[in-house]
C-alpha cells in the first residue's frame, strides 16, 4: 500500500504543486470574477460512484438533468477553484417517471491539472432536493463531479462532465443518480 502511494500519489501531488505555482490567474476564470454555466446531462443509471469514471458500466435511463450554476473564483489549497451556487432539475420519463427532482446546492470545483487552456478537476458539495424517491431515501444528497474543460475565448468555456448524487449511505436505500453531459459557460 505504501509503495503504491509513493508510486502514484507523490508524483501527482508534485504535478499539482508545480501546476498551481506558475498560474497568474484562475484557469476557469482568466481575469474575470463571475461565471454562469448551463449543464445538460443524460442519466447513466443508478449505482456506484465509480460510474463517474467508468463509462463501460453505464446503463442509460430515461432521465435528463439540467443545471444552472453561478460561480466565483477561489483558491483551494493553492489550486484554481470555483465556489458554486447550483440550481438543478431532473426530468424523468417513461419507466423512470417517479424519479423527478429539483434541487439547490453549493459546491466547490477544483482544477487539479491544467495545460494551455485545458483543465481537469473534481467537485463536491451538498444538494437539497424537493423530495425523496425510491432510488435515494433522503432529500439531502451530495454532488460529486469529475470534469474536463477547455477555454474557448476570454469569456466562453466548455466542459465534459459526469456527476453523482447520493447520500453517503445515511439511509438504507441509496442507489444514487449518475449523469454524463456537456456544459457551456460564460465568464464576466
Amino acid at each position: 500500500m505504501i509503495r503504491t502511494m509513493k508510486k502514484y500519489l507523490l508524483p501527482l501531488m508534485g504535478l499539482i504543486a508545480v501546476n498551481s505555482a506558475f498560474a497568474d490567474s484562475n484557469v476557469m476564470f482568466g481575469e474575470k470574477q463571475n461565471s454562469f454555466t448551463l449543464y445538460a446531462a443524460q442519466s447513466v443509471g443508478s449505482g456506484s460512484l465509480l460510474k463517474l469514471v467508468q463509462p463501460g458500466i453505464w446503463d442509460f435511463n430515461a432521465q435528463t438533468f439540467v443545471m444552472v450554476q453561478y460561480s466565483q473564483p477561489i483558491k483551494f489549497f493553492r489550486l484554481d477553484s470555483r465556489l458554486n451556487l447550483n440550481f438543478g432539475q431532473n426530468f424523468a420519463y417513461k419507466n423512470s417517471k417517479d424519479l423527478d427532482f429539483m434541487g439547490i446546492g453549493i459546491s466547490v470545483d477544483t482544477a487539479l491539472l491544467q495545460y494551455d487552456g485545458w483543465y481537469f478537476g473534481l467537485g463536491i458539495g451538498p444538494f437539497m432536493r424537493d423530495y425523496m424517491d425510491y432510488w435515494v431515501e433522503s432529500r439531502l444528497v451530495f454532488k460529486e463531479k469529475v470534469f474536463i474543460g477547455k477555454n474557448i475565448s476570454d469569456n466562453w468555456f466548455i466542459e465534459l462532465f459526469t456527476v453523482h448524487f447520493s447520500n453517503g449511505n445515511f439511509t438504507p436505500r441509496n442507489e444514487g443518480f449518475n449523469f454524463a453531459g456537456l456544459a457551456f459557460g460564460y465568464r464576466f
